[in-house]
């Protein structure tokens, strides 16, 4: 059975769409079914926001999770509507910490601006930066909106940093060392931590 949502580690992790705008040559869903206790992570369907809460009522009581996390088999801006009303929902219920875990293409995805409409149901933002440049993200990424795709990144990652309280670029570890000294430096020019994740 697909999941919406899913138990890792000590955080509950929701699964609301299976669009994305990318087609990363790294990501975890061209050689894995699922993460955590979930049996799969394709989605059958697009989930609704009530098929979304329905799934983490049965992971309450919701106080037991370090924070909840809008990642899963696609880009959570990607279903950008079901995203903000179950951060609503979740807000309802005391939930203290709501992560986004996103490639940082949302406002092209949506067509507007989106940073200020995270103020007060987004707690922090993970932005997979991926690479020091256009032309490598683009060759690692593979967005659909072509090469202004990296800018738009950087755009947002900007703007966001002034609704959202907590906020982490972050690489993967096959870059090789001057690629990810290079990402540093752009994280260090944004104020912003760096996380380099394991590639496996």
């Amino acid at each position: 059975m697909s999941a919406l949502a899913y138990k890792f580690k000590d955080a509950l992790y929701l699964n609301i769409t299976n669009i994305c705008p990318c087609a990363c040559t790294f990501c975890l869903r061209n050689d894995m079914e699922a993460i955590g206790d979930a049996d799969t992570l394709w989605l059958e369907r697009e989930p609704s926001a009530e098929d979304v809460i329905a799934a983490i009522r049965s992971y309450e009581p919701l106080d037991t999770y370090s924070e909840v996390v809008f990642c899963g088999f696609g880009e959570p801006f990607s279903a950008y509507d079901v995203m903000i009303e179950v951060a609503r929902w979740l807000k309802t219920q005391g939930v203290k910490h709501v992560r986004v875990n996103t490639n940082g293409l949302g406002e092209l995805v949506v067509g507007r601006p989106l940073a200020a409409e995270l103020a007060g149901l987004i707690d922090e933002l993970s932005v997979s930066l991926n690479a020091p440049d256009a032309q490598t993200y683009e060759d690692l990424c593979v967005p659909e909106f072509g090469p202004e795709s990296f800018q738009a990144v950087l755009d947002f990652v900007k703007t966001a940093k002034e609704y959202v309280p907590q906020l982490t670029l972050s690489v993967v570890d096959f870059l090789d060392v001057d690629e990810i000294q290079r990402c540093s430096d752009i994280a260090q020019s944004l104020e912003l931590p760096l996380r380099v994740r394991q590639f496996s």
